[in-house]
């Protein structure tokens, strides 16, 4: 009976927003509590900022920067979906300012970040791939210089990623889950993202 009320008591505060404070920014995405506890924001993916040997993406310093100008050495709320941590141990959420702004989406409509759906966490797609079109139709960000031939790319109904024609993975999609997009801005515009197993480097879309 006391295991059951444990996991019960775990459940709820699983599931309950909490309120904290941002201690420091580390890139377009992940920050770090003032508890020390890391957290990586729900749905979105930014440019990697410079770090050991690797250099920064582009528009990762930006995404970087327009983050701290959000929520550094703020109060912010923390709201989860069905996943309480990621396979690194960092938090995931959603995140909210004192105000209400919806601090992933905001990356997201300010062109910092592109849509990153994954299962099971699907609790503000919508709200989320709005905010992706909005920053895609005013060519914002990461978005403002978009040139694309008409490459076909092969997206996975099920992952929400899309592969290059060429790759073996994209090859291995089951015909029922396998949808093909005339360019890389169909599969974007969609809610796709690239699949890093066969686009392992951050690319400006249209590149």
């Amino acid at each position: 009976m006391l295991a059951g009320l444990l996991f019960f008591l775990f459940q709820q505060t699983a599931s309950a927003d909490t309120w904290n404070q941002v201690k420091w920014v580390v890139d377009g995405d992940t920050v770090v509590l003032i508890d020390g506890q890391k957290v990586r924001y729900i749905g979105i993916n930014t440019p990697e900022v410079a770090h050991g040997d690797q250099s920064a993406e582009p528009y990762g310093e930006t995404a970087k920067r327009f983050n701290a100008l959000l929520v550094n050495r703020k109060k912010v709320r923390l709201e989860f979906d069905s996943e309480r941590f990621d396979r690194f141990q960092r938090l995931l959420v959603y995140v909210f300012l004192e105000n209400g702004s919806f601090v992933n989406a905001e990356i997201l409509s300010n062109g910092y970040a592109y849509l990153l759906k994954k299962r099971p966490n699907f609790k503000y797609n919508s709200i989320l791939l709005q905010s992706q079109r909005s920053a895609m139709s005013a060519k914002k960000g990461i978005w403002q210089n978009w040139k694309e031939n008409k490459n076909t790319v092969i997206g996975n109904k099920n992952s929400y990623r899309f592969h290059l024609p060429t790759c073996p993975f994209g090859r291995q999609i089951k015909p029922q889950n396998r949808i093909v997009f005339g360019k890389k801005w169909d599969a974007y515009w969609e809610g796709y993202a690239p699949a890093k197993r066969c686009m392992p480097v951050f690319e400006i879309p249209g590149d």
